[in-house]
């Protein structure tokens, strides 16, 4: 029996099939399998059942409500995509009230498209294209809120997997692993939708071709006038480009860092003492056992945050006063840190390489140089020991010879068998001790200069170790009771004011430590230089918080003190307000030239 099959041709006289409601195309497939003799392809595949059919039949208005929705519900997440911040604190409703350019233009182009296939082809890619814009803006978010700054596309990726092991120490392994599976299902959930969203949208366009051309147009002149215009709701421009913004914003950062590289390998390349002689390096320090230590997150919050200050400030003075007692002397200023709320070997890096290091590309370049810092200063001098106390470093660290490190104790050489506080490795009064009794305790033929990295004030603050007596320390295992005992991180991360309280009670915990420790073990020729690396995450330190930190020099004697006088610093480990900031980036050459050295400049 012959199938007949729908005619190519359509006689002259029949009647035009194609109405305002198709858009003014041909219908590309029939809405309903059973209106074609022959099957298609597409016929084939898995079909509405007969009862789904019976129910559409029967609840026509439900089958309305149901497809209004789905549409609104489509536009609303493409409209979300467009419109989404990239700024914590800029997630407000009057954001999601505006008129996006991007639309419009896209609605343009879709409405032009002569086919279904066209249309699919281009829908497809763009509803991908919407799923990483809003990756990107979701990225930036969250690098704002712990990092102060946006996410850069080129260098960023690797600080993901440091997020991950983050979490790990705060959360444990069950829960980050369910967290990682959650954000990678949600992300390809939303990619999905996004691609779905723009198909529809884009069939819709095309069934209602004049009214969606007229809208269009209609939406495109209200753009430029509420643009031109300048008009806005809630403070906020109704006239949106944010997907072309963040594009733009994205270019420029990739740009950047690309032209910065080769500047900034230029610059490593030059130093005013890369080319001193050994013998005219820091003279006026030889004999004299130097420790630079860096304190997690120590930050000017920290003594001037009315919720954190209280209990900081009493801290620096109470020891301030001990250590006076104990004949040492201290003074005090302010460093610009090159990084914020994180990344802290970029802080470490800058204060000790004398080079701005604010992103990971730069790290990496001048740790490969053999540029001269200030810890290799001492190395390169012959004499001293130098040596790293690195209780947050749990593998590999090759950057240890960059830093002129001749031996060095990360977290499994410095034989604590007590238990992690969150990300912390250890408490800060435990690798001081065992720094005594693996280095500084010991007989040397040479003065120690050592590089000791400290924490225990690395968010997220929960649990805090408590003091313990020197003698009582052992191994460590003492502080399983004070880390059983200690506050749950999911209780204080949520919580701004909580947070602020319990970094307080971190940096003094740090602190003391610190100072107890010169103050119990330190000599007539110990000279110790501490500092903060970085200001707390925003959430902690605020919005609008500057990046400096305090920095503070202490020896018992005074020829040390006294080399430093003209730099103008507070007395005592409490820098104050008008105390003046430097870039942390040039303390190096400041103090070298403090304490005698010669400068030969070494490159072009």
């Amino acid at each position: 029996m012959p199938v007949f099959t729908r005619s190519r041709h359509t006689p002259q006289d029949a009647p035009d099939t194609t109405t305002e409601a198709d858009g003014g195309d041909a219908p590309e497939a029939p809405d309903d399998p059973a209106a074609s003799d022959t099957p298609s392809p597409a016929a084939k595949g898995p079909r509405l059942t007969g009862r789904v059919r019976a129910w559409r039949a029967a609840h026509p208005t439900a089958v309305r409500v149901l497809r209004v929705t789905l549409t609104v519900l489509c536009a609303a997440l493409v409209l979300g995509a467009l419109l989404l911040p990239n700024g914590p604190n800029t997630v407000r409703p009057a954001q999601f009230l505006r008129l996006p350019a991007e639309a419009i233009v896209g609605a343009a182009v879709l409405l032009a498209l002569p086919g279904r296939r066209w249309r699919t082809a281009v829908a497809v890619p763009t509803g991908v294209a919407l799923g990483a814009l809003t990756t990107l803006n979701l990225l930036d978010i969250g690098f704002k809120e712990y990092l102060g700054r946006g996410f850069n596309v080129v260098l960023d990726w690797e600080l993901l997997d440091d997020a991950r092991s983050y979490q790990k120490d705060t959360m444990g392994g069950a829960a980050t692993t369910a967290a990682t599976v959650g954000i990678v299902v949600a992300l390809l959930l939303l990619f999905a939708a996004l691609v779905l969203a723009t198909l529809r949208l884009g069939e819709l366009l095309a069934r209602h071709r004049t009214v969606a051309t007229k809208g269009t147009l209609v939406a495109g002149t209200v753009w430029i006038t509420c643009s031109t215009l300048g008009l806005q709701i809630a403070g906020v421009p109704l006239a949106a480009d944010r997907g072309a913004d963040t594009l733009t914003t994205q270019t420029r950062r990739v740009k950047a860092t690309l032209r910065d590289e080769a500047a900034f390998a230029k610059e490593a390349g030059q130093d005013a003492f890369g080319a001193t002689p050994p013998a005219q390096l820091v003279p006026d320090l030889r004999g004299r056992d130097v420790l630079f230590t860096f304190i997690e997150s120590y930050g000017r919050s920290a003594l001037e945050d009315p919720l954190i200050a209280p209990g900081v400030t009493s801290t620096l003075d109470a020891r301030t006063e001990a250590l006076q007692k104990a004949g040492f002397h201290a003074k005090s200023g302010w460093l610009t840190s090159a990084t914020y709320g994180g990344s802290s070997w970029l802080g470490h890096s800058t204060f000790l390489s004398g080079l701005w290091i604010d992103n990971q590309q730069r790290y990496r370049t001048v740790t490969a140089s053999d540029h001269l810092t200030l810890t290799k200063v001492f190395q390169k001098t012959g004499d001293w020991r130098t040596v790293g106390i690195v209780p947050g470093v749990q593998k590999g660290w090759p950057e240890s010879r960059f830093f002129g490190l001749d031996h060095v104790y990360d977290a499994f050489r410095l034989g604590y068998e007590g238990p992690k506080f969150s990300w912390s490795t250890m408490p800060d009064q435990y690798a001081l001790e065992a720094f005594q009794r693996l280095e500084h305790g010991k007989e040397h033929d040479k003065p120690l200069m050592a590089e000791i990295i400290l924490t225990s004030s690395h968010q997220p603050w929960a649990p805090i170790p408590s003091m313990v007596g020197w003698d009582e320390l052992g191994d460590g295992r003492i502080f399983e009771g004070i880390e059983e005992a200690g506050a749950d991180p999911k209780e204080v991360v949520p919580d701004s004011d909580r947070s602020k309280e319990e970094y307080g009670k971190s940096v003094a915990y740090s602190v003391t430590s610190l100072t107890e420790w010169l103050e119990r073990y330190g000599g007539e020729d110990t000279v110790l230089v501490f500092l903060g690396d970085h200001q707390p995450i925003p959430r902690v330190s605020g919005d609008n918080a500057s990046r400096d930190v305090p920095v503070s020099i202490v020896a018992k004697d005074p020829e040390v003190l006294e080399k430093i006088a003209d730099w103008n610093w507070a007395d005592g480990l409490r820098p104050l307000a008008d105390t003046p900031v430097w870039k942390m980036d040039t303390f190096r050459d400041r103090f070298l030239t403090a304490y005698g050295s010669t400068p030969h400049p070494s490159g072009k």
